[in-house]
Parts: C-alpha cells; sequence; structure tokens
C-alpha cells in the first residue's frame, strides 16, 4: 500500500512533536571526580640502639643514644630512597643497664623486631655476648664505645667498631705515665668487668715493661662505691701511680676516698672515668686525674655534629656521642651505596667502606676494628676534662696543632674555642 509522501512526513513530525512535549531524555551523568591516588607508603628501616638508659652510667648511654637520634633525624631531614622506594629511618631503642644478661635479652628482642642494623652496645662486658646474637641473625652491628680487643676477634664478619682497642689505649695511657711522672711503683685496680679488666691489663703490661714496679693486682665490682678496704691496702705501699680500669660512676667514689686517705699518688683512668662526672662525684680530689679515650675528644668532632647536638638536646656532649653518631651514618650511607636496607646486600659494601664523619676519616680493617684510631690523653684542670694530647699514627700532637692540621676530615672545632687545652704542661714527647 503506498502513502503520499507528505502524508509519511507529516506523520513523522507528528510523532516527533509528541515525543518532544513528553518528558525530557534523560541526560548523561557526568563521571564522578575521580580521587588523586594516595602516594605510596613511606618504607620504615628500623635500626636498633642499645646502651645503659638507667643506672650509675646512664648519663653515657644517654649521650650515646643522642648521638644516634641526631643522625637518624639528619637521614630522614635528606629524604633518602632505596630501592626507588621513600624512606624513613627509625630508631629503635633499648635499655641494657650494663647487665650482660640484661644486654642478650634485648639484642634477641631487637632482632625479633626486624631491625637492620644495630648500633652498640655501650660497654664490652654487653657487646661481647650481644654480638653473638646478632651475628646468628647476620645483623651488621657498630659499638662506637666498646674497646676491649676480644669483641673483634671472635671471627664475626658483622662486628665493628668507630674507637680504638685497649691494647691501643692503655699503652698510650701508661706512656703518658711514664714520661710524665716517671714511677717507680704503680698500683692497678679494675672492676672485674671485661671493660675494666681488659684495659687494666694492657696498662700493667707496659709498665712492667717500663721497669715499674707493680704491685698485686686489686678489684672491685661495676657497682663497688666503697673502696677503703682496697686502698688501705695499698696505702702502705706509697704508689707513685695508681691506675683504675673501670666507670666514672665507680672510679670517682674511689679518688674521693683516696684522696680521705691521704694517698698522694697520681690517679689515672680510662675512657669510662674521663668525664666531667668525675669532678662531681670526686669533688676537689678530682683535681689533676690523668685519663685516655680510645679516640679523639669531643671538641675536636665535627661542627655540623657539634652544633646539631646542642640544637637538638640542649646540652653539649660527654663523651662517646661522636662515634654513636658516625656508627648510625656508616650504616645508612652503606644501605645507600648497596641500594638496599637488606643486612645481607649492604653488609659488605659496609666493610669496606671510607666515611668521613664526626670524628674523622673512617675506615675498618679485616677485623672489623677501626684504621688508625686516635687516642687522646686528658686531664681533670677547674673541675672539667681537658685534652691535652692526641696520638695518631705513633705522633703525639696537642688539641691546637691536631686542628691546625685538619686531622678530622669534617671542620673541627675551631682552635680558639680549645685554646688552653693544648698547651698544658706535661704533654708527652713524640713517640718514635
Amino acid at each position: 500500500m503506498r502513502f503520499p509522501v507528505k502524508t509519511i512526513s507529516l506523520a513523522v513530525v507528528s510523532a516527533l512533536l509528541v515525543f518532544g512535549c513528553g518528558k525530557e531524555a534523560p541526560k548523561q551523568q557526568a563521571a564522578a571526580p575521580q580521587t588523586p591516588a594516595a602516594p605510596p607508603p613511606l618504607m620504615v628501616v628500623k635500626i636498633g640502639h642499645v646502651g645503659p638508659l638507667t643506672g650509675g652510667i646512664a648519663h653515657l648511654g644517654k649521650d650515646n643514644e643522642n648521638g644516634a637520634l641526631l643522625a637518624i633525624d639528619e637521614a630522614n631531614a635528606a629524604g633518602i630512597s632505596l630501592d626507588g622506594k621513600k624512606v624513613t629511618f627509625e630508631l629503635v631503642r633499648e635499655d641494657d643497664q650494663a647487665d650482660p644478661k640484661i644486654g642478650n635479652t634485648v639484642a634477641q628482642k631487637l632482632v625479633d623486631a626486624k631491625v637492620v642494623g644495630v648500633v652498640g652496645h655501650l660497654n664490652s662486658g654487653t657487646t661481647i655476648p650481644a654480638s653473638s646474637i646478632y651475628n646468628q641473625a647476620g645483623l651488621p652491628m657498630i659499638s662506637g664505645s666498646a674497646t676491649n680487643p676480644a669483641l673483634t676477634q671472635q671471627g664475626f664478619k658483622n662486628v665493628f667498631r668507630v674507637v680504638g682497642r685497649d691494647d691501643q689505649q692503655g699503652p698510650a695511657v701508661a706512656d703518658y705515665l711514664i714520661g710524665q711522672f716517671k714511677p717507680k711503683t704503680a698500683a692497678v685496680i679494675d672492676d672485674a668487668t671485661p671493660y675494666g679488666e681488659g684495659l687494666a691489663n694492657e696498662v700493667e703490661k707496659k709498665l712492667k715493661e717500663a721497669g715499674v714496679k707493680v704491685l698485686p693486682r686489686e678489684k672491685g665490682t661495676d657497682k663497688t662505691i666503697d673502696w677503703k678496704a682496697v686502698l688501705t691496702k695499698i696505702k702502705g705501699k706509697k704508689p707513685d701511680v695508681v691506675f683504675y680500669g673501670g666507670m666514672d660512676a665507680t672510679g670517682g667514689p674511689l679518688l674521693k676516698q683516696a684522696r680521705e686517705l691521704k694517698i698522694a699518688a697520681t690517679f689515672s683512668f680510662g675512657d669510662g672515668g674521663c668525664t666531667d662526672k668525675m669532678a662531681e662525684l670526686a669533688g676537689a680530689a678530682a683535681e689533676g686525674m690523668v685519663c685516655s679515650q680510645a679516640g679523639i675528644p669531643v671538641q675536636a668532632a665535627g661542627r655540623k655534629f657539634l652544633d646539631g647536638y646542642k640544637a637538638a638536646f640542649k646540652i653539649d656532649p660527654i663523651l662517646y656521642a661522636p662515634f654513636t653518631y658516625d656508627a648510625t651514618h656508616l650504616l645508612i650511607a652503606a644501605m645507600k651505596k648497596a641500594d638496599s636496607s637488606d643486612p645481607a646486600k649492604y653488609l659488605p659494601v659496609l666493610a669496606t667502606i671510607s666515611h668521613d664523619g664526626a670524628s674523622g676519616n673512617i675506615q675498618f680493617d679485616d677485623k672489623g676494628d677501626r684504621k688508625d684510631a686516635e687516642m687522646t690523653i686528658f686531664a681533670m684542670k677547674g673541675g672539667k676534662i681537658a685534652p691535652i694530647a692526641i696520638i695518631k699514627s705513633g705522633k703525639s700532637m696537642t688539641v691546637d696543632e691536631y686542628a691546625s692540621a685538619g686531622a678530622a676530615a669534617q671542620p673541627a672545632a675551631a682552635p680558639a674555642a680549645m685554646s688552653g687545652m693544648g698547651g698544658m704542661a706535661g704533654a708527652p714527647a713524640e713517640k718514635k
């Protein structure tokens, strides 16, 4: 059947008009704005730190912890990526109370917490047994203060230290005593810890080699504060010098009681007793005491570290903080170079690294000991420990000479800031 074209056209128009009078066609819904994808979460890399945060040497433990914290804060501020991922570093802090049993417990706790490296411990007596736990877990550890040679003589490839050893420190302080005071008789006392006894052994050995008569060894413990029985025994022997291997918490009372008993000998100590706290504990009796440190003095540390520590903690560093600061930065530098926080990947890098830190250039020998570590001799003057000689590569320098020579890799404290410290009488002659 055929319809006229006009009829069809009218029908189509009519249909369109009818449709237009009805509901409007639904509009296409606009696409909802897409929420920007959240940035990938930061990868958290945990580094452990252990030291005594309670007890008689908590001030030294906190000093160590502060050094590590400062390094962590600096690394996070720098914005570091590993294997293409942004990293935030976290310091997991533990208190070993300078007790080997507690030290082992917290060492295992750090392993279980999945830290990728450890800075610590402070004492040789806690560091040595804990190092076995870290070795079994394959965790790199760096001590900024444990000086007993046994630490790095175990054959562990994961163990390092950024200070010198007692078999370097002991002869250094003994040489100073021999050269300056020319003793005929010496008394040696220790606190029966691996640190104190080990250092005392080295001093005694050097004194005997020089022909000094050394009295039978006397001992206390790392908690002894009543030394009168020991001191009464040596008083009658009239020693010219007395060396104590132990920490300031026990060394201070020893020195104070010695002067109360009218013992006139020159008293000397290792790094554990080489702090201003000795003046607090011993009072005027501390004046003139001699001590040593297995590293550079705090005053000679890099300016960036010194200024950063003071700004962060509102106090000056005490003793080992530059070394724990360097130890923490060393772990991070090795991770950056290996582009991984996996201990198995960055440990070989750490073993061969060369790092310029607050305490100078750091490289390790095949045992994990710091190459060519400095030794410093101090004396108590006006209630403050003042460095009087720094020994490096067998050469003895005053602090001013050391600073002027630019021995530290980073700019050290200006010589003017240490004026008067390097010119004290009795600096040892250069060793041949």
